[in-house]
């Protein structure tokens, strides 16, 4: 019962800034990248706006080197809902000479992700983004409001944060500003998968047990792609895996996982002892890896 309360209570606080968004602001997107945390939102935005639709699209920023079963799910749940998709990729901000590839052992598209949103923002006049960002996930998101102000250049200055007492949400910006929204800011990894559970959401296949070719580096579990850089004695092996975060192959690690069902993966994340983004090779990079980004306007 205590845990069924719990969830509402989460669910209730989401849904309600959700509602404040619309009332806020004027032109609202969700960013969704197939993953769990954003599947959830639009479960959480379906029962805030039912019977009516989601009024407002989905904005994938597509990197173009995502895992198949990710875009495959993402294009079956927009069909089925009849949602609103925008996506833009990252490889036309590289054609275009606004970022430039990487190249090496830890070469990612992670990173160029922030200028091919901050322009689709520009594009489309976004005023709020959605996100599926969580406070327990990593230091730099536990500090950020769930109304996160972003200057004209789309930065965040963690140093100036509005107050939120009392779960009142100040929307009020300035032209130019734009404000980064996360409904699910209070809920840990095991918030969601309990929530997942409840609600029966279908959530892509990679998040379970599978058969995958993967080779290990630097302790991690690394898929075998084309999009993945390998060295020569970079042994590929077939291990059964799963994994934790989505991200796009480059900068996402599998976990050794039997977990099949979603009752089995709560039961995982109970006793697990390392946190979900230690599954994340990019904030590998540096101490302040997030932070950094975050602060040149990333998700």
């Amino acid at each position: 019962m205590s845990t069924l309360l719990k969830t509402n209570a989460l669910e209730s606080e989401a849904i309600y800034i959700f509602r404040e968004v619309i009332s806020q602001f004027e032109k609202p997107v969700l960013l969704f990248s197939g993953g769990k945390d954003s599947i959830t939102l639009v479960r959480l935005a379906q029962k805030a706006f039912f019977p009516a639709k989601i009024p407002f699209p989905l904005l994938h920023v597509d990197t173009g080197h995502n895992f198949p079963e990710t875009i495959e799910f993402r294009d079956r749940l927009v069909a089925e809902l009849g949602l609103e998709l925008i996506v833009r990729n990252v490889q036309d901000s590289i054609n275009e000479g606004k970022v430039i590839e990487e190249t090496g052992r830890y070469s990612s598209r992670n990173m160029l992700q922030t200028t091919t949103l901050l322009d689709a923002i520009e594009e489309f006049k976004f005023d709020a983004c959605i996100g599926g960002a969580r406070r327990d996930e990593e230091k730099a998101r536990a500090k950020e409001r769930i109304f996160s102000v972003r200057d004209d250049f789309g930065q965040w200055d963690e140093k100036n944060q509005r107050p939120e007492l009392f779960d009142l949400l100040n929307g009020k910006i300035e032209n130019g500003q734009n404000v980064r929204v996360f409904p699910i800011s209070n809920w840990t990894e095991l918030d969601v998968w309990s929530y997942i559970e409840q609600e029966k959401i279908e959530i892509p296949s990679i998040y379970f047990s599978h058969k995958r070719k993967v080779f290990i580096r630097d302790g991690m579990i690394w898929s075998h792609s084309p999009f993945v850089y390998q060295e020569e004695d970079e042994a590929i092996e077939e291990r059964i895996v799963r994994f934790r975060t989505v991200g796009d192959m480059s900068c996402t690690a599998a976990v050794d996982s039997y977990a099949a069902t979603i009752a089995e993966v709560v039961g995982e994340i109970r006793t697990s002892t390392i946190s979900e983004r230690g599954a994340r090779i990019d904030d590998k990079r540096s101490e302040a890896a997030m932070e950094k980004r975050k602060q040149q306007g990333y998700f």
